[in-house]
């Protein structure tokens, strides 16, 4: 029976050799991504059993996702091999500082069949944990009946939740339907992590308190908004803690969200506080963003421990 459960849309991910426009690269190395997948691995890493869900279609770039979340230690008997759709692509830009360029390969993919089961029920019903985005549910109806479902069934079960807006405005066709279904899922689940922009899209809030009191009212448990550079604050009914960014030279800034709700979700797994945990979930998410690849930056248990320790 894992710890965590997730599920998503885990793609192959084309990344320029050269800094420079797209359109100009010539030569490419190959990776991972998936917010979805990022916080698997990142679980994994730090010494929790994870379940993922997802599906890939019957081609090397299937074969490449189910050796690399393996070699992860991430539990691949729920992801789907599809031979009737293709896996998902990207291409991504290198860039010498700030946010790269993504354009993504993935109407049409083997992820966006995936359908509600019940193996995939039984399955989250077995975890302590659940943690969903607000990517899986826009690639179509199928994968937005899957995530409701699976926070529904773990709410009966007793699971915690959490849930990443992840907001990705170009899958969504309708701004007002991205912003009722997201919210409407963050409703659901214990923990929400919203950036601070995404949580201003989706609220109408510029202030992390407001952003943070318009899902505390609307049922969630707790609210950590991240804050860039300003570090990253909880929020709950009866205070609020704060805690720095965490100091590392920057590569890329992609996968610092994943990151940090692997940090935040093994902290409280662990039993530990408020302030500890998002001490945790700064240092994990800033260790994101110190390589190219979304992933190859997470920790094990024993490095963040050392760095947990030199910090102090």
């Amino acid at each position: 029976m894992p710890d965590v459960v997730t599920f998503g849309e885990v793609m192959a991910m084309f990344v320029a050799v050269e800094p420079g426009p797209l359109d100009e690269a010539e030569h490419f190395g190959v990776r991972l991504s998936g917010a979805e997948m990022n916080v698997a691995v990142g679980l994994s890493r730090l010494g929790y059993t994870v379940g993922y869900f997802g599906a890939v279609g019957d081609d090397p770039l299937g074969v490449r996702v189910r050796r690399e979340l393996v070699a992860e230690g991430v539990d691949t008997g729920h992801l789907v091999r599809d031979p009737g759709a293709p896996t998902g692509f990207q291409l991504k830009s290198r860039v010498l500082s700030g946010d790269p360029t993504v354009v993504y390969f993935r109407r049409g993919s083997a992820a966006s069949r995936l359908r509600w089961s019940g193996e995939a029920e039984k399955t989250v019903r077995s975890a302590r944990h659940l943690h969903v985005t607000g990517i899986f549910p826009a690639l179509t109806p199928h994968t937005r009946d899957f995530t409701f479902r699976a926070v529904e069934a773990a709410r009966e079960s007793g699971a915690t939740v959490s849930f990443d807006p992840n907001l990705r405005p170009v899958l969504w066709a309708d701004e007002n339907d991205m912003v009722d279904t997201i919210n409407r899922l963050a409703a659901l689940a214990d923990t929400v992590l919203p950036g601070r922009s995404e949580g201003t899209r989706l609220t109408g809030h510029e202030n992390p308190r407001a952003i943070a009191d318009f899902y505390l009212n609307r049922g969630a448990r707790e609210v950590v908004v991240k804050l860039g550079s300003d570090g990253a604050a909880a929020y709950y009914r009866t205070g609020t803690v704060w805690e720095p960014a965490f100091p590392v030279r920057v590569v890329d800034t992609v996968g610092a969200g994943d990151g940090f709700a692997a940090g935040w979700i093994s902290a409280r797994l662990d039993g530990l506080d408020e302030r500890a945990a998002l001490r945790r979930a700064c240092v994990v998410g800033a260790l994101a963003t110190t390589s190219e690849g979304d992933k190859d930056g997470l920790p094990t248990r024993v490095e963040l421990g050392e760095l947990l320790d030199d910090a102090a």
